[in-house]
């Protein structure tokens, strides 16, 4: 679930906003956005993916346990935009397709034909 929205991290680019498919979060006039419908949240992290200032927070387990969310924590362990740290997405970071097992599997049916 959506827990954070880092104030100083957003740029108001809206890309959260705009790639939501569940329309967590609302413009703001003149501001940055803001979750809005936190208990619509999915957890799918497109959010966190496309955020490009790593200004969000989703946690995975959110729906299983209380999650106690501090910014400075967050950030401090690396935890926010770690979604797309992981799958690589981002100016400097290498790109972890490669290694995926779907990504493998087409790569060997693309060499058979």
């Amino acid at each position: 679930m959506i827990e954070l929205l880092s104030k100083e991290r957003c740029i108001s680019c809206n890309q959260c906003v705009s790639v939501c498919p569940t329309n967590v979060f609302e413009r703001t006039e003149g501001g940055i956005p803001v979750i809005a419908r936190q208990s619509d949240c999915q957890s799918c992290f497109m959010c966190e993916l496309y955020c490009p200032t790593d200004a969000l927070y989703v946690a995975p387990l959110a729906d299983e346990q209380l999650v106690a969310v501090n910014e400075d924590d967050l950030a401090a362990q690396g935890l926010l935009g770690s979604y797309r740290e992981h799958v690589g997405w981002g100016k400097g970071r290498k790109s972890t397709a490669s290694s995926d097992g779907s990504y493998i599997i087409f790569q060997r049916m693309r060499a058979l034909h």
